[in-house]
């Protein structure tokens, strides 16, 4: 039996509230909230993983992504496939990202969460691969496996800029145990190592955020700003729908990607050697 409910504060909930003028989810899931609004004209189904203090996974109550999360992420994705397998224009997804990291437990691992989170990192690519674009929105943060499984996939991301965004792969204190460093030493090694760093400037510079916004106020956002997200949104739709490509390779062009472009084009070269 399904929990009852619940409605807990989160940056994700809020946003995709805001973007979607409060429309009812398409499915009564506590964790997966999956909505139908209108985006620049045309039907878009955005998508926000939340918090749940009823969870029935404890690894999975503060907006992680867990075994439940991946597998509904990947049936809100695959529904909007479905819907517009025959349809000429595909309708775009909208990743609203605010998730602190994946669900870490025994019972995730016991249970499979590679493969519940796979499930959803596939959905996305195959929604993309199939002509759907796919905008990541960050509004918080999007850490870890859970960034991976819903959002790393779209075609454009945009953050907004602000102290409480980031995007890594681990918080500092577990990089910190990891490297065999103290938090203030990552701190100072990440001030000259952009890859290491948590801001989501540092994280621009690696060429895979399309915009990152200035709003006027985070906390509670006014109409102005809520404006400013909704053009940035269909700015990069536009974007997308210009672009004959659907995979990745845009994000090789910022400014400390060099090294990437670089080794790929080595690989490339040896590759058609090898023919």
């Amino acid at each position: 039996m399904m929990a009852p409910h619940t409605h807990h504060a989160s940056r994700g909930a809020m946003w995709l509230r805001l973007l979607t003028g409060g429309a009812h989810p398409a499915h009564d899931w506590t964790t997966v909230h999956a909505c139908d609004a209108i985006l620049a004209g045309r039907p878009a189904r955005y998508i926000a993983v939340v918090p749940d203090a009823d969870n029935a996974f404890p690894r999975a109550r503060d907006g992680e992504v867990g075994l439940v999360e991946g597998w509904r992420l990947a049936q809100a994705v695959r529904e909007v496939i479905a819907m517009d397998r025959d349809a000429p224009a595909k309708r775009p997804i909208v990743a609203v990202i605010d998730v602190p990291s994946q669900a870490y437990g025994r019972r995730e691992e016991a249970y499979g969460i590679h493969q519940a989170l796979a499930g959803a990192v596939a959905a996305y690519a195959d929604a993309r691969q199939a002509g759907h674009p796919v905008i990541g929105l960050i509004v918080g943060l999007a850490m870890s496996g859970a960034f991976l499984a819903h959002g790393y996939q779209a075609n454009r991301l945009i953050a907004l800029d602000d102290p409480a965004v980031a995007v890594h792969a681990m918080g500092k204190a577990s990089a910190a145990r990891v490297t065999l460093r103290s938090v203030e030493a990552l701190e100072k090694l990440a001030a000259s190592v952009p890859p290491m760093a948590y801001d989501i400037k540092s994280f621009a510079s690696l060429g895979i955020l399309h915009e990152v916004l200035q709003l006027t106020n985070l906390a509670l956002p006014d109409e102005q700003d809520i404006a400013l997200v909704h053009g940035a949104l269909e700015a990069a739709l536009a974007d997308i729908l210009e672009d004959p490509r659907r995979d990745l390779s845009s994000r090789l062009r910022g400014r400390h990607r060099g090294a990437s472009r670089q080794v790929r084009a080595l690989l490339a070269s040896e590759w058609e050697a090898a023919d």
